[in-house]
């Protein structure tokens, strides 16, 4: 049998197998979610911010993507000029007539070449009516056309070159029209228009329809008249809000014109349109359509300040990118949902914006998809809210990040030089001695066997033997007492504190499930949380530090719990708060003489109780150093002067360290 064989390549960015997954972006949303305490909240921030692939891919948020689309929009209206609707029309009338004047005077040559002079004063006399009349054409370009339309032209060449300009000229007003109907039809056909126009007529009986109480037959409509719209609308509101937006694209061209360049306009459709019905049906819609969707912008204009001249069918597109380009910043300032972006047409996005920015969208809308149907988050009521796996793994990210931080050789794996009996497994093993507990490990007792030689049915020998080694089972019980008064958002405190709770919770619950947890929380006053609740718990916007309160609740979770107990405190200021004997909060700041006297008779009773407390301060100043030392003599716990970057590995390796302690002391 041949061995596979593989080869190995640089990454070229083709290759495929790095997929965005649900746990990615739980690692991007964990410190959001903790500082937020808020799935909803937290999927805002990373719309705005944007995605990291896992192939060191940027995927450009929603700030990034309105900004590039700004800048199109820039582009757009500093390389044209509107004017060009007009120019090129204008410089090839000039050209017929200066085609139409040398043809006039080549017979005026002939006619000298032929030495008849009454030939030559005929083709004299016609020459200069004929220029006469060329002169009095009206300096405005419908004039000139109109002008130009009554003309009896000598140059055959002029002639047909001004018929083709007012086909083109009809075409591409025709166009315009039927650019504001439909996405799909181009050169239009005599029977095209006439289809167009039934189109409009039924269309605007159903808007009748629907304004006496009726329902309107869409469906049929859409049989008879569906390919006139590849956006293939679902219902008729669908349809009316795709023509409007058309419509609201063309009258922004129109409002962006001068008064005198849409005057040229009007009149130009005047003369070259004489299909007075497809006029009234278009301007009946259009009427409809302003009533139905007053918030459609159709006051808009743009401001172009370029020199390359728009052509009338050029001016169309690049107003119908303005308009995409309006629509789609609309939408994604609105967007507070990932799936919100899923209504966006990714393919318009590719062609506006380029590929980068449709991948970006891509993969935003699906953020909320992949954690719903990984089983990260659920919706309720309306809301997106962490499940049990969610919390496991944001807990895992917290734990996981902090303990990069440390060094490994630090940390270990709690690995003991001594073993002995107990429930916890350290998964290592070791040859079977006489007097060990016979707490054979199978896997690797008949992997001895095999290794041995033996073969089915194995025959086990007592060389092969081979036991799990187990560590003493000790039980810590902590509080976490967790500062949320409103100092610690304001000196950058907040998110880092409640990392070390969310990851402490997940290094205990995976690693020692036999300790116990609880947790307080305090501002002006303290409360309990569960760990269901500590995702979402937030900084107080009150003022205070009731320590004295917090030390309560914190002797009350540890009084019916075993082994050893302690209380770990995070904290960045002074006790200013404490319950007072009416039961109330009474704040101070400075701190008085009887909060203190409060908060250390807590700090007393804990002590009796056999309470270690081990206080980490954030940013400590002065006045709280004194009180944590006085508070330390009497408790003979410890302080960690610590910052936002390192707390995370005092109160890690301190609590494994503790715990270390604990298992040698049983030996």
């Amino acid at each position: 049998m041949a061995r596979p064989r593989f080869r190995y390549s640089p990454w070229d960015g083709t290759q495929s197998g790095f997929e965005l997954d649900e746990f990615d972006l739980m690692e991007q949303l964990s410190d959001d979610l903790l500082y937020h305490g808020d799935v909803n909240s937290a999927l805002r921030e990373l719309l705005q911010r944007g995605l990291h692939g896992p192939d060191g891919q940027q995927y450009e948020g929603l700030r990034d993507l309105l900004e590039r689309l700004r800048d199109r929009r820039r582009e757009l209206l500093e390389q044209y000029d509107l004017g060009g609707v007009y120019d090129e029309v204008a410089q090839e009338l000039r050209e017929v007539v200066d085609q139409e004047r040398a043809e006039l005077q080549r017979q005026i040559d002939r006619a000298e070449e032929s030495g008849d002079a009454r030939r030559q004063e005929l083709a004299r006399d016609a020459a200069s009516n004929r220029n006469l009349e060329l002169d009095m054409l009206p300096p405005d370009l419908a004039g000139q056309v109109q002008g130009l339309q009554r003309y009896e032209f000598t140059s055959a060449e002029a002639a047909q070159r001004f018929e083709d300009l007012m086909e083109r000229l009809r075409e591409q007003l025709v166009q315009q029209f039927v650019d504001q109907v439909s996405g799909a039809m181009s050169n239009m056909t005599p029977e095209d228009m006439s289809r167009m126009k039934d189109m409009l007529a039924e269309l605007n009986e159903m808007l009748a329809q629907r304004a006496a109480g009726e329902e309107p037959d869409f469906d049929g409509f859409m049989e008879r008249h569906g390919d006139f719209f590849p956006e293939n609308p679902k219902d008729l509101d669908e349809l009316l809000e795709v023509m409007a937006q058309r419509m609201a694209a063309m009258q922004a061209m129109l409002n962006s014109m001068t008064p005198e360049q849409r005057a040229q306009l009007q009149q130009l459709s005047d003369q070259l349109l004489e299909d007075m019905d497809l006029n009234w049906q278009m301007q009946q819609l259009g009427s409809n359509l302003r009533d139905m969707f007053p918030d459609m912008n159709w006051e808009r204009s743009y401001d172009f300040e370029g020199r390359d001249p728009l052509g009338m069918a050029q001016a169309s597109e690049v107003m119908g990118q303005l308009g995409d380009l309006d629509q789609l910043e609309q939408m994604l300032r609105g967007s507070v949902d990932p799936g919100a972006l899923a209504e966006v047409d990714v393919d318009r996005v590719r062609q506006l914006l380029g590929d980068g920015a449709a991948d970006s969208l891509n993969q935003l809308s699906e953020v909320a998809r992949r954690l719903t149907e990984s089983g990260m988050v659920e919706r309720r009521d309306g809301r997106l809210e962490l499940t049990a796996r969610g919390l496991r793994r944001l807990g895992q990210n917290a734990l996981g990040e902090l303990f990069r931080k440390l060094d490994r050789d630090r940390m270990g794996t709690h690995e003991l030089e001594q073993t002995g009996f107990g429930h916890e497994r350290s998964f290592q093993s070791k040859p079977y001695e006489w007097g060990d507990p016979f707490q054979l490990d199978l896997e690797r007792t008949v992997r001895n066997a095999l290794l041995r030689g033996e073969t089915a049915p194995i025959r086990l020998h007592p060389d092969d033997f081979e036991i799990e080694q187990v560590e003493h089972v000790v039980r810590s019980s902590t509080v976490l007492m967790l500062d949320l008064s409103l100092s610690m958002p304001m000196r950058g405190n907040f998110l880092p504190a409640k990392k070390v709770a969310m990851a402490l919770h997940t290094l205990i619950s995976s690693q020692y499930p036999r300790d116990y947890l609880g947790l307080v929380a305090f501002s002006e006053t303290a409360r309990i949380l569960s760990v269901d609740q500590l995702p979402e718990a937030s900084w107080d916007y009150v003022y205070g530090t009731n320590m004295q309160h917090a030390f309560q609740l914190a002797r009350q979770l540890l009084a019916p719990q075993s082994g050893t107990k302690q209380i770990l405190m995070i904290t960045d200021g002074e006790p200013t708060a404490h319950i007072n004997s009416w039961g109330e909060p009474e704040f101070h700041y400075p701190p008085i003489r009887e909060t203190v006297d409060a908060t250390m008779l807590e700090v007393g009773r804990c002590t009796r109780e056999g309470i270690r407390i081990n206080t980490f301060m954030l940013d400590p100043d002065p006045s709280l150093q004194r009180f944590v030392e006085q508070m330390t003599r009497l408790n003979q716990g410890r302080a960690f002067f610590t910052s936002p970057d390192t707390l995370g590995d005092y109160v890690l390796v301190d609590f494994i360290e503790q715990r270390r302690e604990l298992l040698r002391g049983r030996r």
